[in-house]
Order: structure tokens, then sequence, then C-alpha cells
């Protein structure tokens, strides 16, 4: 099969459907018993996401248990500052940490190193595009810049990411030169997980929303456009989703000067925001995942609200943020079944 003609990929093409493709963020992770005992497998979280046997069976299992119509590569957006050589690290029930930000540290980041340290996340995807059914649309990923050197100014997130703000006021200087460092990286990644087997990819600005007025252009559309030139500079028919979560009001602005082929619409994005994006360009979402683990009337009402918002332009079934590990999976096929016509 064409890679093009796997149902998401008709949708990023501008194509709709009754039944939309639909997938969820994060669908391979703790909510699920099968992922549990392989995560059990690697103690330590980066030698989990760099270990091609492992992180493809648990990309696999959701699509065996659900018939998602996309899975994405299982890995984790700091492996690209891994990769970099800036210094990365996850500790139990913290999540990651990195050393603080420091023009020591960015002097000693090597571009030439990022692909040879992520050559087993890059097996995966060529393992995946052959063990995945022909129609299941195969999505790589990336951390935005922004949301990825946030962890870096303290060393660690804290609340709405203060941190990284007040250092962008600061010191823009420093944090624009590891942007940079990010920018690169990321590009050159992306395009080898296309070459790879990738159909299409998703960038992911978890941290977009906490910006201002100016923080939003400089630190999200900036470098997200910069990014998005540089891998359809290599790869011209490459399809590329922005998510820019908690960002309604500026959506318009992101989606028109970033060049995305489709933009991930959170659940707090208003319906006439919504529906006016949607002329513009294939958008996703955006089921709030706490009607997910809420399950039953809640569950089927948000899952209707979103098909019949949607249901006249090219739409892709998604939750507006991450599935969260207290979700029952019976909940999550009762929605793949709802979604897809089948109940």
């Amino acid at each position: 099969m064409n890679s093009h003609d796997r149902k998401l990929m008709r949708v990023l093409n501008g194509e709709k459907f009754a039944q939309p493709p639909v997938w969820m963020m994060r669908q391979a992770g703790r909510y699920l018993p099968e992922y549990k005992a392989e995560r059990a497998k690697a103690p330590n979280f980066l030698d989990f996401c760099y270990n091609p046997d492992l992180a493809t069976e648990v990309t696999l299992q959701p699509i065996r248990r659900f018939s998602f119509d996309a899975a994405i590569l299982f890995s984790d957006i700091f492996v690209v500052p891994d990769g970099l050589g800036y210094p990365v690290r996850f500790e139990e029930g913290r999540g990651p940490v990195l050393e603080p930000l420091s023009r020591e540290l960015i002097g000693k980041l090597d571009q030439d190193r990022t692909m040879k340290h992520l050559e087993p996340v890059i097996e995966t995807v060529s393992r995946l595009r052959v063990e995945l059914p022909t129609e299941t649309t195969l999505l790589g990923f990336c951390g935005a810049p922004w949301t990825v050197a946030c962890y870096s100014v303290a060393g660690h997130t804290t609340p709405d990411q203060t941190a990284a703000r007040i250092g962008s006021y600061t010191d823009p200087e420093l944090l624009q030169a590891f942007i940079d460092h990010l920018i690169e990286a990321s590009a050159t990644y992306l395009i080898a997980q296309i070459d790879a087997g990738a159909d299409a990819l998703q960038v992911f600005d978890t941290w977009a929303g906490v910006l201002d007025d100016l923080g939003f252009e400089r630190w999200s559309i900036a470098p997200t456009k910069a990014l998005v030139a540089k891998v359809k500079a290599a790869r011209p028919s490459a399809k590329i989703i922005g998510f820019p979560k908690a960002s309604a009001a500026r959506l318009h602005r992101f989606v028109d000067e970033t060049g995305v082929d489709a933009v991930g619409l959170d659940w707090s994005v208003p319906a006439d925001v919504a529906q006016s994006l949607q002329k513009k360009l294939p958008v996703q979402g955006n089921l709030d995942p706490m009607r997910l683990v809420a399950g039953g009337t809640a569950l089927d009402e948000g899952i209707d609200h979103v098909l019949d918002l949607f249901k006249t332009g090219p739409h892709i079934f998604n939750l507006g943020h991450g599935v969260v590990p207290q979700t029952n999976p019976d909940h999550v096929a009762h929605m793949v079944k709802r979604v897809q016509g089948r109940i």
C-alpha cells in the first residue's frame, strides 16, 4: 500500500470521513498492563527507549488491542538533547532531570553525535513499518524546541514553567543558543524517521500555552517554523502535525506562520475556533482525556460532540492531550468502536 492511501494520510491530504481515523497521544503507556510488563524489563527509561525490541513491542501493543488507525513511535522528547550530549536522566516519581542550562554545556553539544546516538530509535521505526498492518499509519515525532528547553533552565519542570520563562527574559541569548541546537538536531532526527518508514510526523509543544504574546512568537512559532522548513526542504512531501497545547487564541497565527500541514487541538479550544481552523487545514483532537477516565455517558457525549463538531471537514479523532495512567482500557476500546461506527 502506498503511504498516502492510508486513512490518516488521506485526511492529512484534505479528505474527510464520516468515521475519521483515530489514535491517542501516549496510546502506548502505563494504562495498559502489557506495557507495564515490558517496562519492567528496563529499569532505566532512556535505556527502554533505546531498545528496539522493547520499543517496537510497546508501540504495537495498542494497535493489536484496539486497531487504531495510527501507531506513534514509542520514544521520548528528551532523546534529542541526550543525543546532542546534554546530560539527561529520569528519576522515579520526578520524571526528566536535565543539567541546568549554561554556556559551558552549550559549548559541549555535538550535532555530529546526534544520529549515531539515536540509531536504535531509527531502527525501531524501520521495524515498525515492517511489522505494522499495511493500513496503519506510522507517526514519528519530536518535542518542539521550546518544550524541550523548558526543562533545561532549572534542570527540571517547574509550575507553569516559571524558571524557563524567567530565563527567557533574563538571558534570551543563552536560551536561543540551545533552541538553535534543538532545531538542527530535531530536523535531522525527523528526516531520519521519514527515511526509515514514518508516514507523517508530530511536533509536540506541550508548554506553548505558558508563553506571553512576544514569547509565543519567538519561542513557539519561530522555532517550529524553522524546524518545519528544514524538514520540508529535505523531504518536500513530509506531512507535519503541530500541537501547541493550550494556545487556542493563537492557533490561527501558529498555523499561518509555521507551515504545519495539520494542527492538534487540546480540549479547551472553543468550537468556533476549532471549526474556523478546519477550514484552513486538517485538525486533530480534541476529546478531554478525563472523559475517557470517566467513561459512560460523559464519554459518549464527548465523543459524539467531537464527531459532530468536525463532520464537515478533514479530521483525525484524538484526545486533547495524552491518555492518563488511570484510564480503563475498556473505555478506550469503547471509544474506538464508537468513533469507527461499530457501536
